[in-house]
């Protein structure tokens, strides 16, 4: 269990928002395997305030894709405010605000983890957010911009002190962005700085991880992110950790072929065939990484513009 201010949550493992991926067939999939909270794609304030067409279609959820979260961008107190204007038309339960996205272009604009270096800034933008936004508002943060400025526990201090009413945290910094080592010691820093929740990311691929992070950090709860692309088993298998002490076994090929079938239905039924399938071809190399035969099978993928094309490649591996 997990309450982020009013919000009470089934469960500590929540999937994060991953720009090109958390559509709705994303989030469903993930959700029956377990997942208890999803993420829409994160939303630009900018763009969502001069009510983008591409944008506002990102807000549209299934209703059984509940609860869930909206990620917001930006930079620009005004732009921000008239975000909120938008979103508080549709039925979100929780607004997070990003400062942790690592992006070159999201960074040279002012926003994403580059407002860990503008602390007072960051300020303005959190208490904007908290006076107009009536559910719960958290935020989402890297340990810092670099090596040499690790602030993730200042800012945390910082908004919490706004209203803020949780804090996810990326325990790398922005130089970092994905690789080296994740910091267990000041994600466990937050945890005892603050006393609203502390939910934590950085390489949770397995129930192991997931347990390295709990005992290293004490946080409250976890963030998956790459370890559920293609791998919504993922979540079963954390909870079931957690609940028994045991692993499930592993998906078979059989298993995986049906999950990605039964995903690009999902994806059809959003975006309609003629875009499911490109961005369903990406979702192949995951669902089946670390296979022998996943080099050929990409190349065999790649060219197929059509739900029979596709299913026929996939269906061929039936028993390898």
């Amino acid at each position: 269990m997990l309450k982020i201010g009013k919000l009470q949550l089934p469960s500590n493992v929540l999937v994060a928002p991953l720009a090109g991926v958390s559509d709705s067939a994303y989030r469903l999939i993930c959700r029956e395997f377990g997942a208890s909270f999803t993420f829409i794609e994160m939303i630009n304030a900018r763009a969502l305030s001069h009510k983008n067409k591409v944008t506002k279609k990102m807000l549209a959820t299934d209703p059984k894709d509940r609860p869930i979260g909206v990620q917001l961008l930006g930079c620009e107190t005004p732009y921000v405010e008239r975000a909120i204007d938008v979103l508080e038309k549709y039925d979100f339960d929780l607004l997070d605000f990003n400062a942790a996205c690592p992006v070159k272009k999201v960074c040279r604009r002012g926003e994403g983890a580059a407002l860990m270096k503008e602390p007072e800034k960051l300020q303005e933008i959190l208490k904007a957010i908290v006076s107009k936004w009536k559910k719960p508002v958290t935020i989402k943060i890297r340990s810092g911009w670099d090596e040499n400025t690790k602030n993730a526990v200042t800012i945390s201090r910082i908004a919490q002190d706004c209203g803020i009413q949780a804090i996810f945290v990326h325990g790398r910094d922005r130089k970092q962005f994905y690789k080296g080592a994740v910091d267990y010691k000041i994600i466990a820093d937050v945890k005892k700085s603050v006393s609203i929740p502390v939910i934590a990311s950085g390489d949770i691929f397995s129930a192991q991880h997931a347990k390295k992070m709990f005992d290293e950090t004490g946080c409250d709860g976890i963030l998956i992110a790459r370890g559920g692309l293609g791998n919504p088993w993922i979540f079963k298998e954390v909870s079931t950790y957690f609940e028994n002490g045991r692993i499930p076994e592993a998906p078979n090929t059989d298993e995986i072929i049906n999950t990605l079938l039964h995903h690009l239905e999902l994806s059809i039924a959003e975006h309609g065939e003629k875009k499911a399938v490109p961005i369903m071809r990406k979702f192949v190399g995951w669902y089946f990484k670390g296979r022998r035969f996943v080099r050929p099978l990409r190349q065999s993928i790649n060219p197929v513009k059509t739900k029979k094309e596709f299913t026929d490649v996939i269906e061929a591996l039936r028993g390898t």
